[in-house]
């Protein structure tokens, strides 16, 4: 079958056969599926490379931060993530004494007046250049001068390391016992303190002790009224100026 002319308007037009017209049909369609065809193959080379790229960059930056975010959240002991150090001040009225409680000082002014807050050591005020304790109401008090960290090591005989600080770190509450490191301190064993006993003897009012630099102090708070209270600290005194401040590294003992 032939088609020769389509009439439109008045035109004649020329057209060709039908298989001619199929046939550019058939191209044209081929034309298309192959657009399509290449363009999904774009698109899935696209996407390979994104996650290609992904791989190779994005995944060991977010690993990374995961392992990052993994160290970071350790907390053995809250105490870690605080700077524990405080200085006071002899001829301050608010930073002489200090409450190792909140980790603030013992005093504030208020109403134009100086009223104590909470204070559980106080500097150079009850006794010149010495460290108090069992300072208010009815608070009494033991504090214990254990000595340098290197009168530490020779006593007990535990592996130092530079600097001097296994020690210190090492003192902790076991019980109603006070142990201190044993042999290196990778192996994480301690032995008993001879401080022990005494630190748990009931306490005095007004417990005092000379501030020495370097020297590390245990020191104890109880409540004639109250007998479930109790505090227990460490101290190593890491600068002081005498009659003036000291400045110290302070923990709680839990």
């Amino acid at each position: 079958m032939t088609i020769s002319t389509i009439e439109s308007k008045g035109n004649t037009i020329n057209v060709g056969n039908a298989e001619e017209l199929m046939a550019v049909r058939r191209k044209s369609g081929r034309c298309k599926m192959k657009w399509l065809i290449t363009a999904q193959i774009c698109t899935t080379i696209l996407i390979l490379l994104m996650i290609g790229t992904f791989y190779l960059v994005g995944y060991p930056l977010m690993k990374e931060r995961q392992i990052i975010t993994y160290i970071t959240n350790i907390t053995p002991n809250i105490s870690e993530y605080k700077e524990n150090i405080v200085t006071l001040y002899t001829l301050d009225p608010v930073a002489s004494t200090f409450c190792f409680d909140d980790g603030k000082y013992g005093q504030i002014i208020s109403d134009w007046s100086v009223y104590n807050r909470r204070s559980d050591i106080d500097f150079n005020h009850y006794k010149a250049g010495s460290f108090s304790v069992g300072i208010e109401g009815s608070m009494v008090g033991t504090i214990i001068d254990l000595g340098s960290s290197a009168d530490l090591q020779q006593k007990y005989k535990y592996q130092e390391t530079v600097g001097g600080s296994q020690g210190f770190a090492s003192i902790h509450r076991k019980n109603n016992t006070i142990v201190i490191l044993k042999g290196a301190s990778y192996n994480h064993t301690f032995q008993l303190m001879e401080e022990s006993e005494e630190l748990f003897r009931e306490g005095k009012s007004t417990a005092s002790t000379s501030v020495k630099l370097g020297h590390v102090y245990l020191l104890r708070i109880t409540d004639r009224n109250d007998a479930g209270f109790e505090r227990i600290i460490k101290m190593l005194v890491i600068s002081y100026t005498s009659s003036e401040w000291v400045t110290i590294r302070w923990e709680v003992l839990i």
